[in-house]
């Protein structure tokens, strides 16, 4: 462990180092504050095994962007993609090329918690603005950093969220949360706690490791206490073996997780019976109606599927960059400077960050798997369960 420590230590330096080197800025081609092409970085879990929560985001940044470059602007983006695979050791990695040699001028993401902790120091050493469409770890808002920011809402508002509907809904008597050891995973766990213990409800406690296949002393545990719900903080990769084994252990316990479960893939991981009435919450509202009609249309033209979790948050993630370059602002330094005054109407919600980087609006959605599909119930505040 220490000298995945140090080694992690010396990337991170590393990378500051060359980027403060370098000329301050991120910009392509003639350098300072009149590029003619502009890099900004993606970066996230695109081919790893949660990746189906992190392409949809990829996609609406880089529909976006092309939107924007075919007016043939004057300055134009270049959308240059990280694939992290949500390992924070390679973010780390890959952060010291983006802001050292590529000469990213601002970055979206990174899509989860723990890598953007990772790098998180990087980009605010070498004054690179970030904007997640994802990340969710409340932590993350109390580093101090200036030019951090994301588009969602964190899980002191999805948890409470999810553990007040379900209270409501199902007025359970105890409740087994459970998680493995991710940064996000155990974030949100700890605020399923404490959300349901504030309301009174009897709570126990269980971790595993990320990369176990064998739940079998988790399941014993949960089936022994015979819980009313059992919460899950986690991604559908661990989401979806879990639900399978709980029921196959005989759990029969309404399952409830998070927008890192808020997959198809959580349904065939476990089995579509398993899966069967799982409550999924997050801070997003995936649809093609309503004022997301006309950018489902325009996503589906040109990805041939409907737009899936966090895809319209990473077309307003790339758009508050777009604004900033339209105004004027082709450095790093001014890009930030301008997303401290964005305020403007984004496909999910009016696009405003507060001072320490997270989003003005926070509400929080409401999932049902029903017949093999996942289903929006609604806002948290007045969905209403299926039987």
């Amino acid at each position: 462990m220490s000298g995945a420590r140090l080694g992690r230590v010396l990337v991170l330096a590393t990378a500051a180092s060359l980027v403060l080197s370098a000329c301050a800025g991120g910009t392509s081609s003639s350098g300072g504050g009149d590029a003619s092409t502009i890099k900004i970085g993606f970066m996230g879990d695109l081919t790893g095994e949660n990746s189906g929560i992190v392409i949809p985001p990829n996609n609406g940044a880089k529909l976006a962007i092309d939107e924007y470059n075919a007016k043939s602007p004057k300055v134009k983006i270049e959308l240059k993609d990280y694939d992290s695979q949500g390992k924070p050791e390679q973010a780390t990695s890959l952060i010291a090329t983006a802001v050292g040699s590529d000469k990213i001028a601002a970055l979206i993401g990174p899509a989860f918690s723990g890598e953007s902790k990772a790098i998180g120091g990087v980009l605010e050493q070498s004054k690179i603005p970030s904007v997640s469409p994802s990340a969710t770890n409340p932590g993350l808002a109390k580093n101090g950093w200036k030019y951090w920011h994301r588009v969602v809402a964190n899980d002191d508002d999805q948890g409470p969220g999810i553990a007040e509907f379900l209270v409501k809904a199902k007025s359970p008597k105890k409740v087994f949360v459970l998680s493995d050891d991710q940064e996000y995973s155990v974030g949100l766990a700890e605020a399923f706690t404490k959300s349901f213990t504030a309301a009174g409800v009897a709570v126990e406690t269980d971790k595993f490791a990320k990369d176990a296949s064998d739940y079998s002393s988790t399941v014993a545990k949960v089936k022994s206490s015979n819980p009313d719900i059992v919460a899950f903080g986690g991604y559908y990769a661990q989401g979806g073996r879990l639900l399978k084994q709980l029921r196959d252990g005989g759990v029969t316990a309404t399952f409830a997780t998070g927008d890192g479960s808020l997959d198809a893939q959580l349904i065939t991981g476990a089995g579509t019976a398993a899966a069967e009435g799982a409550v999924i919450g997050c801070p997003c509202a995936i649809t093609t109606e309503g004022d997301q009609k006309d950018f489902a249309t325009r996503y589906k033209a040109k990805f041939n599927v409907d737009p899936a979790i966090y895809a319209s948050e990473g077309y307003d993630a790339a758009t508050a960059y777009i604004k900033a370059i339209e105004a004027g602002n082709t450095t790093s330094e001014k890009i930030n400077e301008f997303l401290k005054t964005a305020d403007f109407k984004g496909i999910t919600k009016q696009m405003k960050f507060k001072e320490n980087g997270e989003p003005d609006s926070n509400a929080i959605f409401v999932y049902q798997v029903v017949g093999g599909k996942i289903k929006l119930l609604g806002p948290a505040a007045e969905a209403k369960l299926g039987s």
